[in-house]
This record gives structure tokens, C-alpha cells and sequence, in this order.
């Protein structure tokens, strides 16, 4: 098996780059979401378009893009598990993957208080936590091309 992921690596990669890709999309534009909700009144009919874009958006896009994202790096790994083990920046990039996908579901918790007219976060909240990601995604990028240590 893992000399056939290993064969099949670049696949591996460019289906992980893709996952990562869609899943980033959703990470980024969520919060915006949540920006835009909380200015809106509760039980309008923004608020109620906004709660179906937020579940959607999390439900067919973000979760699959996640799972993706977390299956085709496993499979990379499985495939040079010795290499990326013996890797320092790969440990610091999976911490990070790690707290994205913390991110994730602080996000989706969001995403249940929004549909139950429950928020107790500001507009500022969400626009420091739509930072989050994009700085998180710099600093993996960064560690996954350079490998600098």
C-alpha cells in the first residue's frame, strides 16, 4: 500500500492542494458571513438568508473539503511516513492543521448559535476571527514549500 501511495504521491498532492483549496475558501468567507449576519435584525429575512448560506456553506463545502483535506494528507504521510516524521517543519505544519481545524469547528458552533438566534459575538469578533485562518494558512504554506527546518 504505501509503495503504491508513494507511486501515486503527486495525485496524493494535487488532490490534497484542491481539498485544501475549497476548504480555505469556506474558512475565509464564513466569518464574513457572520460580519454581515450580525448586522441584520434577528428573524428578518436577511437573517434567514444568511443561516442558509452559513449552513450550507458548512455542510457542503467546508466539512467534505475538510475531510478531503485531512485524508489525502494522511495517505501523503502514510506514504513517506519516515520522512515527515523525521521533519521539523512538518510537525509545526500539523499543529497548525490542527488548530485550523479547531478553528473549523469553533466556526461551526457559530453556525448552530446563528440558526438559533443565540450570537452573543460582536462584529469585531468576527473580524478578528476572519484573520485567523489567513494567518494560519501563511504560516503553513510558508513551512510546506520552504521546509526550513
Amino acid at each position: 500500500m504505501q509503495d503504491f501511495l508513494a507511486y501515486n504521491f503527486d495525485i496524493l498532492r494535487a488532490l490534497h492542494i484542491i481539498s485544501v483549496i475549497a476548504w480555505m475558501a469556506g474558512l475565509l468567507y464564513l466569518p464574513r458571513l457572520f460580519v454581515y449576519h450580525t448586522q441584520v435584525p434577528t428573524g428578518s429575512d436577511q437573517s434567514e438568508l444568511f443561516k442558509t448560506m452559513e449552513r450550507r456553506l458548512l455542510k457542503y463545502i467546508m466539512n467534505p473539503a475538510s475531510i478531503a483535506t485531512w485524508l489525502f494528507g494522511s495517505l501523503m504521510i502514510y506514504a513517506y511516513w519516515d520522512s515527515y516524521m523525521s521533519a521539523g517543519w512538518f510537525h509545526t505544519k500539523f499543529l497548525l492543521v490542527c488548530i485550523l481545524t479547531g478553528v473549523h469547528h469553533v466556526m461551526a458552533r457559530h453556525v448552530k448559535k446563528f440558526a438559533a438566534d443565540k450570537n452573543e459575538k460582536s462584529t469585531r469578533y468576527f473580524r478578528i476571527l476572519n484573520e485567523v485562518p489567513t494567518i494560519i494558512m501563511i504560516a503553513v504554506v510558508f513551512l510546506a514549500v520552504v521546509e526550513p527546518f
